[in-house]
């Protein structure tokens, strides 16, 4: 009888033959992400507004005066080296405290402002008194233009948007003197400009009285929305806080 010879082993791993997974030889999966805590801080501040407003109403009383004649034209490069000292820098205070606010309608509506009053200041004082400047005149009927933009998103307080509605009207009239050098239209803007000062100066009384009393005291127009703004608690105040600018990825 011939003796069977051994079998040939065959190394798996060397031939790359595939075995079988199971379930003890399966790769792991990955570990879940860890959550990260993220904590959100917000600073309480005073209100901004009365800040911008009442340096609307300065230099826009101030230029009144110049185009009703009530002070010599002369007197136009003091006003506008005033307006540059004063107006300008609380205007832009004003601006960078309301979008710390999360309030994007006051700081792009007193940035604007503050802008349109530095141009107009400026070139007052490298122009003669009493000259026009057609590019001044578009630049103002520009802002006028924009100016509708935080207006008519601003409609949840109408004291505000009055402001900002009034100066639309203001720098509209101002604009159109400048471009064609017009008598009635230096007028009609004096004019506005006098209504514009009063309605911001009522304006920023009513939301410094509101912000000092906690309470409304003058009426500012608050809608349903704006005015629950005023009594929801610290946790309602922050919802939705996520999504805000600043929070989210981008803008």
């Amino acid at each position: 009888m011939t003796p069977s010879r051994p079998s040939p082993s065959v190394d798996v791993a060397a031939v790359g033959i595939p075995l079988p997974m199971s379930a003890s030889t399966s790769p792991p999966r990955p570990p879940a992400p860890a959550t990260v805590p993220v904590r959100v801080v917000l600073r309480p501040i005073g209100t901004p507004l009365p800040l911008g407003m009442l340096g609307q109403a300065v230099a826009s009383l101030s230029l009144s005066a110049v185009q009703l004649s009530w002070i010599p034209v002369t007197q136009s490069h003091v006003v506008a080296w005033s307006v540059l000292a004063l107006t300008v820098p609380l205007q832009l205070l004003a601006a960078g405290f309301g979008f710390l606010a999360r309030d994007a309608v006051a700081g792009t509506g007193t940035a604007l402002l503050a802008g349109a009053w530095a141009a107009t200041a400026v070139t007052t004082v490298v122009t003669p008194p009493g000259s026009t400047s057609p590019g001044l005149g578009v630049v103002l009927l520009g802002v006028s233009c924009v100016l509708l933009v935080p207006t008519s998103a601003g409609l949840h307080k109408v004291a505000a948007a009055a402001v900002l509605l009034m100066s639309s009207v203001r720098f509209s009239l101002t604009g159109l003197h400048e471009l064609t050098a017009a008598v009635g239209w230096q007028r009609a803007a004096g004019w506005a400009g006098l209504v514009l000062a009063l309605v911001s100066t009522y304006s920023a009384l009513a939301f410094e009285l509101e912000s000092t009393h906690g309470r409304t005291v003058l009426p500012v127009g608050r809608s349903q929305g704006a005015r629950a703004a005023e009594d929801r608690g610290l946790a309602q105040q922050a919802e939705g806080v996520q999504h805000e600018a600043g929070v989210r990825k981008v803008l």
